[in-house]
Formats: structure tokens, sequence, C-alpha cells
């Protein structure tokens, strides 16, 4: 893990808000020149820390509608099944997300389709071809309570 410290940590703030942003205004915005907020993005960059910029695009704007939460339960739980199972699922281009859990399921999976037709298909088309699943639960999103970006304050002392 990486020493951040405060610029560190406004300069995240500042490319999590605009990742088109000019070094100028970072280093406006941070309180510091454009060479060392450079230094310091190439570092954290360097270090994994910053691991690429992105687009935010709206899914509806694009025509998916739905968000489906699926939670899935596998036969085996070898390294392979495992293994395989998550090399499927990155084949599948609706999966935004997937995440191995603790608990009564192993998996959930955010899924981004048009309609409920398109799940359907999807999950005749490709989930339900991965070998191993044992069980799955749909969930379709209703509504988006809460979308935010990594809170980054400095961690309090003990």
């Amino acid at each position: 893990m990486m020493h951040l410290d405060k610029f560190d940590l406004a300069i995240l703030k500042a490319l999590q808000g605009n990742a088109r942003a000019s070094l100028n205004e970072i280093g406006t915005a941070v309180g510091l020149s454009s060479t060392p907020c450079w230094n310091r993005i190439k570092r954290m960059e360097a270090a994994g820390v910053i691991r690429g910029y992105t687009v935010n695009i709206d899914p509806a704007a694009l025509g998916f509608m739905d968000t489906v939460i699926v939670h899935v339960t596998l036969e085996s739980h070898s390294e392979e099944t495992l293994y395989e199972f998550g090399r499927a699922l990155a084949q599948i281009p609706e999966v935004l997300e997937a995440f191995l859990v603790s608990g009564d399921y192993d998996y959930f999976i955010r899924i981004a389709v048009r309609d409920t037709r398109d799940y359907e298909r999807l999950l005749r088309e490709q989930l339900y071809r991965i070998p191993g699943i044992r069980h799955s639960k749909s969930s379709f999103v209703l509504r988006r309570l809460k979308e935010t970006m990594l809170p980054l304050t400095p961690p309090t002392p003990i």
C-alpha cells in the first residue's frame, strides 16, 4: 500500500471529479504547480493507485434500461471451477461487475440489459451455458439510491 499525503488525496479527488482536468486546473485545486502534480500522478500510476482513466456513460442513454443483480451458487469451489467461471463471465459484455462473496451465494454479478426479454436471452444463451452453476437468483434493480466515488480522506489515527 502506497503512502498518500494530503496532496496525493487532493489530486485523486480532483481526477475523480474530472479526469480530463488539465495539470494547471489540478494544481490550482490542490495548491501545487503543474510539475509536482505531474510527478505525483505518474508516481501513483506507476504504483497502481491510478489504474486508468475512463468515461462515465449513462447506460439508459444507450438503451440499457435495466440492471440485474444475479446471485450464483456453484456446484464446486475448486480453483479450476472458480477460474473457469470467472473467465466465462469476463467474456459476457453485459456483465459489469462480478464479486466472489462469502455467505449463501458464491457470486454477486451486476448485469446491464435492455429489458426483461434481453435478460432472458442472456440467461439462455450465455449465463446458463457456463458449466458448474448449481443455483441462481435474479433481482432487478428498481432504483439506484446511491452512486459515488471512493471517499478520499486521510486515515484517522488510532
